[in-house]
């Protein structure tokens, strides 16, 4: 999860700096972080385009890692993937049709229907603690991945 931090850094999104990686089989598949399409100009040089309240100039980070897969003939089905904050309902929905199955995330965001498509779609989503946070006694520690 801590690397996935540091992928958020390159955000160029300063709304929310969310970041991604795509793991199989221990390895890192590709990184993905919140950002402007390529060659477009980003939120951080010329401000934000808000529509409904969110900022649709950048694609999210879990669409960036995807795409990186797939723009370099990466397969991420059967992965896992890392992200700061819970995915919305259309990274749901990609992370579904990329083949992911597993979804480990550090931050809550409101999002029930992203979470009803994955468990519906049985990709697991696993919350974990952002680095540097402990773990509230009560509860068993998480497996590493």
């Amino acid at each position: 999860m801590g690397i996935t931090f540091q992928v958020a850094g390159r955000s160029t999104c300063d709304r929310a700096r969310v970041g991604a990686i795509i793991v199989k089989d221990r390895r890192i598949l590709t990184t993905g972080y919140n950002g402007a399409p390529a060659g477009l100009a980003h939120c951080d040089d010329i401000g934000h385009l808000i529509v409904g309240g969110h900022c649709v100039r950048t694609l999210h980070a879990e669409q960036n890692a995807i795409i990186q897969a797939a723009l370099h003939g990466v397969s991420v089905a059967g992965g896992a993937i890392y992200v700061t904050h819970q995915p919305c309902l259309t990274c749901a929905k990609m992370i579904i049709n990329a083949g992911i199955r597993r979804v480990i995330y550090a931050g809550h965001y409101p999002d029930q229907n992203a979470v009803a498509f994955l468990q519906a779609a049985r990709v697991e989503l696993v919350a974990h603690p952002a680095p540097g946070k402990l773990e509230p006694a009560d509860e068993a520690p998480m497996n590493n991945v």
